[in-house]
């Protein structure tokens, strides 16, 4: 099977927590702010989580290896047998 690419766009714009939550900027929070009511900035600050919907077709299709995609490997079978 062949290796998947990474979104360039989503790579730079989204982050994987470490337990799988997509993380984004708020919009509008770059021009024109005179304009804009002071709710609306204060809103917009900081990141905020993406709903797990929309995470998820994120993590299949724009970012493939990413932490919450990877399957964990399947324990050896010398653990296993130690462990009964």
């Amino acid at each position: 099977m062949p290796k998947l690419k990474t979104h360039s766009s989503a790579k730079k714009r989204l982050k994987v927590t470490g337990t799988g939550k997509v993380v984004y900027k708020q919009a509008h929070s770059r021009h024109r702010l005179m304009q804009k009511p002071k709710s609306m900035k204060r809103k917009a600050r900081g990141t905020a989580i993406l709903q797990s919907c929309d995470a998820k077709g994120v993590l299949t299709h724009l970012l493939p290896y990413s932490k919450r995609t990877r399957k964990p490997n399947p324990a050896p079978a010398s653990s296993v047998a130690a462990a009964e």
